[in-house]
């Protein structure tokens, strides 16, 4: 984070696994599926970071530190709007998925789209936002934590994700 913690929340934490990680209240990102069509394979967005943050230039979800109080629903929402202009009205909710360190959390909250979204980098912290199929999610540089969680985020989707639908 440029220029040093912004709101209440902003802040490293050093962990008992070794590493420190940013959000003093944790952290939350959006993983946003647009389902498969009978001519369209199933996407995601992801956000390729910025080379001034943490682990830049890798691929990962929008998202970032909660606010102290915040869901993370609500910070995974926040964190998309200012970082992907992805409308919260646009998103449907259908989980989360929890990476508790004790110290810290990350919440990986999951949805598929409920209108039309147009991601885009809306702030410095992304060299580029885009949709991306499922199968292609492993081959980009990713960021080591995303890569580690992506088998079962993938499985977390909802079915009719993958499932294309005629007409």
């Amino acid at each position: 984070m440029r220029g040093g913690p912004r709101h209440p929340g902003d802040g490293w934490v050093e962990c008992r696994c070794g590493r420190r990680h940013w959000g003093t209240a944790g952290a939350a990102g959006l993983l946003l599926a647009r389902p498969a069509t009978a001519t369209e394979p199933a996407v995601v967005v992801l956000q390729h970071r910025a080379p001034w943050s943490d682990q830049g230039g890798t691929w990962g979800l929008p998202g970032g530190a909660r606010h102290t109080g915040e869901s993370a629903v609500d910070g995974a929402l926040r964190e998309a709007a200012e970082e992907a202009g992805i409308e919260p009205a646009s998103v449907r909710v259908v989980g989360e998925h929890l990476l508790d360190h004790e110290d810290w959390t990350y919440t990986t909250v999951i949805a598929v789209t409920d209108g039309p979204v147009d991601p885009r980098p809306t702030d410095d912290e992304s060299l580029a936002i885009s949709w991306v199929t499922l199968d292609d999610v492993p081959a980009l540089p990713l960021l080591p934590a995303f890569a580690d969680a992506w088998p079962t985020l993938r499985a977390a989707l909802p079915p009719e994700v993958e499932r294309a639908h005629a007409g």
